[in-house]
């Protein structure tokens, strides 16, 4: 088993993408053994995958063919015998203000960020608690 950590940039980011990306890799991951995790806001898309490597590497393979992705940068690729979000088929998460500013996305952190630096990312979000969103329903 692997674990594989991707950059890239979003084109045209909203949350109608963000919402069938999501739908997407969750039946996908589920049907084929995979998990992780997928940080995003407009200008970065953050996203741990693991399980086997054939698949992930066959799954990476077909991120970098998306065209709602650019500059699309391999960070990590490690084999583990763990999974950082065994439950998860694929977390979502908004980048927090602990994450790198947008400043430090545009001159370049997160390609010249370590391994430990980009792993911490994911470790941390897999310690918090998922957000629940409630919504109110007019009367």
């Amino acid at each position: 088993m692997i674990q594989l950590v991707y950059a890239s940039r979003p084109l045209g980011f909203d949350a109608a993408i963000l919402s069938c990306i999501l739908v997407q890799a969750r039946a996908f991951n589920a049907k084929h053994d995979l998990t992780g995790a997928l940080i995003c806001r407009n200008d970065l898309y953050l996203q741990l995958i693991e399980g086997p490597q054939d698949t992930v590497t066959s799954l990476y393979e077909r991120i970098k063919q998306d065209d709602r992705h650019a500059n699309i940068i391999e960070l990590v690729r490690r084999p583990v015998q763990f999974r950082l979000f065994p439950a998860w088929a694929m977390r979502d998460d908004p980048v927090q203000s602990w994450m790198w500013s947008r400043e430090d996305v545009a001159a370049g952190r997160v390609e010249n960020a370590g391994v430990d630096e980009v792993l911490a990312v994911f470790v941390r979000l897999a310690n918090k608690k998922p957000t629940v969103v409630t919504q109110t329903v007019p009367e």
